[in-house]
């Protein structure tokens, strides 16, 4: 596999460490550990302070009063001293890791609830760090873990990223736009997640990490192999300790925010893993198991002896380089990726190789063709832009005359409709004429029949009216052909007998009477 460059950025200090996986085994090529004034991008001159942990480097020539131990390096000159300790690496086939910590990356507790890695539950967290922290984070820089206690650990970043600075500054003072960056680290949650695979702990263990660095130093806890609680970063390393006694107050104030009663296990790495540290843990913790991080599954045997002998300095990035190549097979569940937007984009840049001057002719030649058939196709588009101007204008003249002739079609069928209700009208009034007249002639002779109620519908007609005698409706229903009696009713009307009666006939029938 490509060879990875783990870089860890912790205040000044920053360390890297090039490993390999040659079939199962993971072997370490190069260790160095730079006193580095981030971001290295103003040109400064001098060198003071560097350890670089490989047989590489020479440095005869220096002042033989000042022992070179620690290098502080600062631009030009410290991206040099990178590039020569790192110059048996082929740096274009490898890819870099940058293992960040705070105060460029944040954690933030959550106990609300749980829904899994689903897009409402990042946005809740989103929100909560807002109301909480008053920080906006942003979807792509926001990753989170699950706590011992089922709450949920998020992690984000907040500012510029100074690692990712470095591993540009250093790709451009090679002469590359960048180098290949395919993931960020968290220092904290990655070394527990190692601590957690390599160490048998029980379900109910309490565990305490204890990673000791030059200026700062880490407090992680473990509840059986869950990541508890990651404690404040303490401002107190090899450079600026007097007294191992500070850390175990730190420690116990830690135990308390965390609700941790005990310790069963405590795992002491970094720049310090002496016997005198691992005896004062055991004085203060008597009843917990105080052991060193040991990396036995990994091949260090390049490296000087000085180098191998302060293989614990480089913990963080050991085990981050396990997790990378487990995550490369998903053996890794709790692992994340912390890689913004941005850096993703700048690696999208198209560089030239050999094969790319090659086709540059051909891209010439398909930029030329195509912007010929541009300027053809603009023209025939003007072309048909004039012509359906054209047939615009004719298109709302045709609609015009359409309108004009809808108007005449109007009204000649208004002509056809009013002819006809003519037409129906001096026919229907030959008929109610001879039925007035029947009604006339027939009621004038009776003197006991009238009317009190005429209705139509279409030729149907519903006659209502009152008789002194109870015959009078039925001679009259008689009298019209297909008429038909619908009933008589008795009724007083003054004191006096009266039959009301319903009568229905159609007019069809008119002027056929029966007499």
């Amino acid at each position: 596999m490509k060879p990875i460059v783990c870089v860890f950025c912790e205040g000044n200090d920053t360390k890297i460490a090039v490993v390999e996986k040659e079939k199962e085994k993971i072997r370490v090529l190069i260790t160095g550990s730079y006193n580095v004034i981030q971001p290295p991008v103003v040109v400064t001159e001098g060198i003071t302070n560097l350890r670089v942990d490989t047989d590489d480097l020479s440095f005869e020539d220096l002042d033989k009063a000042s022992p070179i131990t620690d290098v502080e390096v600062v631009s030009t000159s410290g991206l040099a001293l990178i590039s020569t300790s790192l110059k048996g690496i082929n740096l274009n086939n490898s890819v870099f890791i940058p293992i960040l910590t705070e105060p460029v990356l944040h954690y933030h507790v959550y106990e609300g609830s749980k829904l899994g890695k689903s897009s409402k539950f990042t946005q809740e967290l989103i929100r909560d760090i807002y109301e909480t922290k008053n920080i906006t984070v942003s979807k792509d820089e926001l990753a989170f873990v699950e706590l011992a206690d089922k709450s949920s650990l998020a992690v984000f970043l907040n500012g510029e990223i100074s690692c990712v600075k470095l591993i540009n500054s250093l790709a451009g003072y090679n002469g590359k736009k960048f180098y290949k960056i395919p993931t960020i680290k968290s220092a904290e949650i990655s070394l527990a997640n190692y601590v957690a695979k390599k160490k048998k702990f029980f379900p109910d263990d309490q565990s305490l990490i204890v990673y000791i660095g030059k200026e700062y130093s880490k407090l992680i806890f473990l509840q059986g192999r869950k990541l508890k609680h990651i404690g404040t970063t303490l401002d107190i390393g090899t450079t600026n300790l007097h007294t191992y006694d500070v850390y175990f107050s730190k420690i116990l104030l830690e135990m308390d925010n965390g609700g941790i009663t005990s310790l069963d296990n405590i795992i002491v790495c970094g720049e310090d893993d002496s016997e005198n540290l691992i005896l004062s843990f055991y004085g203060t913790f008597p009843e917990a198991n105080v052991s060193r991080l040991e990396f036995d599954e990994i091949d260090y045997s390049l490296l000087s002896t000085e180098a191998q002998t302060s293989i614990s300095a480089y913990s963080i990035m050991l085990a981050i380089a396990n997790e990378y190549f487990d995550d490369q097979v998903q053996k890794h569940s709790e692992s994340i990726n912390l890689l913004p937007r941005y850096v993703k984009e700048e690696q999208k840049v198209f560089q030239f190789a050999w094969h790319g001057y090659a086709i540059l002719p051909l891209l010439f030649g398909a930029t030329f063709f195509l912007t010929l058939q541009i300027l053809m196709n603009n023209k025939k588009v003007n072309e048909l832009e004039k012509e359906i101007a054209q047939q615009t204008v004719l298109l709302r003249q045709n609609q015009e005359i359409l309108g004009r002739i809808a108007a005449l079609e109007s009204k000649i069928s208004g002509f056809g409709q009013t002819q006809a209700i003519l037409d129906s009208a001096s026919v229907g009034t030959g008929v109610w004429s001879k039925v007035t007249e029947h009604f006339s002639d027939f009621f004038g002779a009776k003197q006991n029949i009238w009317l009190t109620k005429a209705g139509a519908d279409g030729n149907n007609i519903a006659l209502e009216g009152f008789t002194l005698s109870k015959l009078s409706p039925t001679e009259f229903a008689y009298s019209i052909d297909g008429s038909e009696l619908k009933g008589i009713y008795f009724e007083s009307i003054r004191e006096k007998n009266a039959y009301r009666f319903n009568l229905n006939f159609n007019l069809s029938q008119f002027p056929k009477v029966t007499q």
